[in-house]
């Protein structure tokens, strides 16, 4: 039997993962059990609850890989201060002692750290590296449902890597060209996150989320002075317009000219048509370059999948832009594409590449519908809702599925808790709040009273999967909410000619289909296919709701509010359920009404957390 546990950490979304003879069996996110939003910190809870659900001790642990390789992350960073010094000192001066005292030096780092799991532990050569963008490509491609792939990760950086591309064969995995740092996709839309007020590493959905209210009026202002795109998709960056290689900042005087403006101060500025407008040009020049890259990719190679990892690929609008182009047969997205996912993909990258272990390809996926995290017996779901003095009923699966419906049907806000914890950043139906999609008033009721986020944030629909088709202008599997697509036209409202004037935000009140709720302005939706294989109790849901209104969608959303990690206790759920406008609360078996709580367990929730 060999275990091999996987960490990713030191950077953001830091996690961990164990596999066993080559299967998945755990996997988790520091931040959701910290409650602090994209913790970087070594993974500590993390790889306790991974070796505890897999029933070992560390010393049962065969190998340890890290996710990335610090002494070539190291020589990319001097490499660069001195190629742009004397710009940077002061930059310099803030990371070369943290690297020289702990980074540079991460493998004692990484032992005494593991010692705190076991005092016993002693064998510093169990613990390996894995290069970062090898570890992305990995996690893509070994859990996919292909024999043979093409695999591009695209993301920030890693050690110089910021686009790859490699090729999958069974169990082999080889590299075959690379785009390296400061020429970075990622970095170039987290520079338009910045400019435009969110948070690096945080807001880039907002971003997305933000373009179709705008118009991408300066696309061809971005590509003639920001970025260089070749007809295969490769890419070279401007570098005078930005500060992100050495600065402490994204972009500069000189990016703010370009466009107009100086960077939005969110405390202060509200957003306007200007940051619609640049949010549609940024998503636009994206899509394109990921088009162009992928349909050179197929014209090299001539293979017919096709997977996408690193943090660029949870850029569901451009995956559904991908498919929409007919470039390739198949594409299959790592549902934890970001760093929490390099966390397996070390792991796998061991198993597979270094000790040439062989590959059974699952026809759905190894994924397991990415249910990998903790899960609470009834038991301790009961323990921890009487510990705080909750007043619940307990239902079977029948008369709560039956309850749950009739709840939703009436508009009403629902926390939905069960089974294993997601692994990655979306919620599929174990730990979500759902809502009615056909509801005029959902959108803005969940994004306003419940999450305590923009108004502009769309939603995803949940759709069984044998009703897809009918729904939306789509046919494939999507379980992990990476593709998006278009209402059906027969769905759709069409908008009369008044409406069709608007601007911005005033075009969210509209209504534009028989789903508003999960309808975005341009008619798209950020698809969760449902499948009973993986997920049974949240399809049975989803079907008695579509037998009781003869809609077979549901609005799901993470259950957090802004700023917060998706909950991952039943105590973390009761306590976003007493400080937010949600009205029933379900944790397995357990059913919660709002109003038969104690009103002196309400809480205030809306300042708990550190806004993103």
């Amino acid at each position: 039997m060999s275990n091999i546990l996987g960490i990713s950490a030191f950077y953001h979304d830091s996690a961990a993962c164990i596999i066993k003879n080559g299967k998945i069996i755990a996997a988790a996110q520091e931040e959701r059990f910290t409650r602090k939003k994209h913790d970087s910190s070594y993974p500590f809870h993390a790889i306790e609850f991974v070796l505890n659900f897999a029933n070992i001790k560390l010393n049962n642990v065969d190998q340890i890989v890290f996710f990335e390789k610090p002494f070539l992350k190291f020589e990319r960073l001097l490499e660069t201060y001195v190629a742009f010094a004397p710009n940077g000192f002061k930059s310099f001066c803030m990371a070369m002692p943290l690297w020289l005292r702990d980074k540079l030096f991460q493998k004692k780092m990484l032992f005494n750290e593991l010692k705190r799991h076991d005092n016993s532990f002693n064998e510093i050569k169990k613990i390996k590296f894995s290069e970062h963008h090898l570890s992305h490509a990995a996690s893509a491609f070994f859990p996919s449902p292909f024999e043979e792939a093409i695999i591009l990760t695209a993301d920030g950086v890693g050690e110089w890597a910021t686009t790859t591309v490699a090729i999958g064969k069974g169990n082999d995995l080889e590299i075959k060209k690379e785009i390296h740092f400061p020429h970075s996709l990622g970095l170039l839309y987290s520079a338009f996150t910045y400019y435009t007020g969110f948070k690096v590493n945080s807001g880039e959905y907002k971003l997305m989320g933000l373009a179709p209210y705008g118009v991408p009026i300066y696309e061809n202002l971005i590509k003639k002075n920001l970025i260089d795109i070749k007809v295969d998709g490769s890419f070279h960056l401007d570098q005078s317009y930005f500060n992100y290689a050495t600065g402490l900042t994204m972009t500069n005087k000189k990016f703010d000219k370009l466009f107009g403006h100086k960077v939005r101060d969110s405390k202060n500025e509200k957003l306007t048509q200007f940051h619609m407008d640049i949010a549609a040009s940024i998503q636009k020049v994206t899509e394109d370059i990921m088009i162009k890259i992928t349909k050179s990719l197929k014209d090299e190679f001539n293979i017919s999948n096709l997977c996408l990892a690193g943090g660029v690929a949870l850029n569901c609008v451009a995956n559904g832009k991908i498919l929409k182009e007919k470039i390739f047969d198949k594409i299959w997205v790592q549902p934890a594409s970001g760093d929490a996912g390099g966390s397996l993909g070390a792991a796998l990258a061991f198993w597979h590449v270094e000790q040439n272990n062989p590959r059974n390809v699952n026809s759905n996926d190894d994924m397991q519908g990415s249910y990998l995290g903790p899960e609470y017996l009834q038991k301790e779901i009961e323990e921890q809702l009487n510990k705080v003095g909750a007043k619940y009923e307990i239902f079977t699966d029948k008369e709560l599925i039956d309850k749950v419906a009739i709840d939703l049907s009436h508009e009403e806000a629902i926390g939905w808790f069960q089974g294993r914890m997601e692994f990655g950043p979306r919620a599929l139906g174990n730990r979500s709040i759902l809502g009615d999609p056909r509801s005029e008033k959902m959108q803005k009721n969940l994004n306003l009273k419940v999450k305590f986020r923009e108004s502009f944030r769309p939603f995803a629909p949940s759709i069984l999967r044998e009703d897809l088709s009918e729904w939306f202008d789509i046919n494939i599997d999507s379980p992990y909410m990476l593709m998006v697509s278009n209402i059906n036209k027969e769905k759709n409202i069409k908008m009369t000619e008044d409406q069709k004037k608007l601007f911005g935000i005033e075009k969210l009140n509209i209504k534009r289909s028989e789903i508003p709720a999960v309808t975005h302005v341009d008619y798209s939706a950020r698809i969760q296919t449902v499948h009973k294989e993986t997920n049974e109790k949240y399809f049975r849901l989803i079907e008695k709701f579509k037998e009781k209104t003869n809609c077979p969608v549901i609005v799901n959303t993470s259950f957090n509010v802004r700023g917060e990690p998706i909950v991952n206790t039943p105590l973390d759920a009761f306590n976003c359920f007493m400080g937010t406008d949600l009205d029933k609360l379900v944790i397995g078996n357990c059913y919660l009404d709002k109003k038969k709580q104690n009103i002196n367990l309400k809480k205030d929730y809306k300042n708990e957390f550190e806004l993103d």
